[in-house]
């Protein structure tokens, strides 16, 4: 029995969200500090057959941490102690955001799954840009996810996604357009090719690089190749794939599948391994899987389908944070049993 097995029972008699501030608390007050070294000794798969190159940057496992998990990028160097390639933090809006009213996340215990509707809650990014640059970063990818402020008009978007850009740009290694999540209103209208021609030909012009689009599940497969078609002829530096679902499978067991809001966790595995395949049918550029990982074989499965690399936020909810240890241990097993030398050659194999 691990230790997570005997705080789980507590931290889930809390309500999801005061269980996720008590856990960061944790986490902040051990990052740089002996225990960050003894937790990165104990928690770090150092392989180089899980090495990855993607969009300029070097990934020493292909493990990372999902935006929404360290909205104010508060910590990056704790989360790689606990053996995660990358960090994205984020979403980062303009403006500071209280987010939407609580409560507004939910456990679906049965389900292993989270809905949330947090409405991009975080500091802004005037004080989380402060923060970047003044605090100790790893020495490893840290990604920013870029949102749109609730109060800022949609025509007005592309200046609001700009001033963000501009106050973290110093810090990320690569940067995300977030025009997906389902708790901003009227974001999601923002994945249609005038929108992001205008937002990323934006952000672009003042020189963010590398930049990706994370796209909804949500999307209907004609709305997807539209934008994969803005990808390609800008030359976008990857797609994240997927946020959380608006939808809800039949499958769902918990009265919590009622509440209002993104749906995420193992109920949205196998439909984001399988955006993660269409994308990678239609494009060349790099994608990160995202949706519903757990375990070894759901991460696999997205690498095999497509996916460069992977993140996930509410598999560590339910299975503690040793997970990107043994979703790293896993994989090498994986790649042992069917002949690869490197995760690099697993990369889209099942296409």
């Amino acid at each position: 029995m691990s230790l997570y097995d005997v705080a789980k029972p507590l931290l889930f008699a809390l309500p999801p969200e005061t269980a996720h501030l008590t856990v960061s608390r944790l986490l902040r007050t051990a990052q740089h500090t002996r225990l960050e070294d003894v937790l990165r000794r104990r928690y770090l798969v150092d392989d180089e057959r899980l090495a990855v190159d993607r969009f300029g940057l070097s990934f020493d496992n292909p493990v990372g941490v999902a935006a929404g998990f360290d909205k104010n990028a508060e910590l990056p160097s704790i989360l790689t102690a606990l053996g995660f390639s990358h960090i994205e933090v984020g979403a980062v809006t303009a403006k500071r955001q209280p987010g939407n009213p609580r409560p507004r996340m939910f456990r679906l215990r049965d389900d292993e799954a989270l809905v949330n509707r947090m409405g991009f809650n975080n500091e802004g990014a005037d004080r989380i840009g402060d923060r970047l640059d003044t605090q100790s970063l790893p020495d490893a990818p840290v990604g920013i996810n870029i949102g749109k402020s609730k109060v800022t008009p949609l025509e007005d978007a592309a200046e609001d996604y700009l001033y963000t850009y501009e106050r973290v740009a110093d810090a990320g290694d690569y940067f995300v357009v977030n025009v997906s999540s389902p708790n901003t209103p009227g974001l999601r209208s923002l994945q249609n090719r005038e929108s992001l021609e205008q937002i990323f030909g934006t952000l672009q012009d003042a020189g963010a690089s590398p930049l990706l689009v994370k796209l909804s599940p949500d999307l209907s497969e004609g709305a997807i190749e539209d934008a994969l078609a803005v990808v390609d002829d800008l030359g976008l530096d990857g797609v994240i794939a997927t946020n959380t679902t608006t939808e809800r499978p039949d499958s769902l067991q918990s009265p919590e599948k009622a509440e209002r809001g993104g749906l995420s966790g193992k109920p949205l595995e196998e439909r984001a391994t399988g955006m993660v395949r269409f994308i990678a049918e239609r494009t060349d550029v790099p994608i990160v899987g995202v949706g519903g990982i757990t375990d070894a074989e759901g991460a696999y499965a997205k690498i095999r389908a497509g996916a460069s690399v992977v993140q996930l936020y509410t598999g560590l909810v339910y299975e503690g944070p040793g997970l990107a240890r043994d979703i790293n241990e896993g994989l090498l097993d994986l790649l042992e049993r069917d002949g690869f030398d490197s995760i690099e050659d697993a990369v889209g194999v099942d296409r």
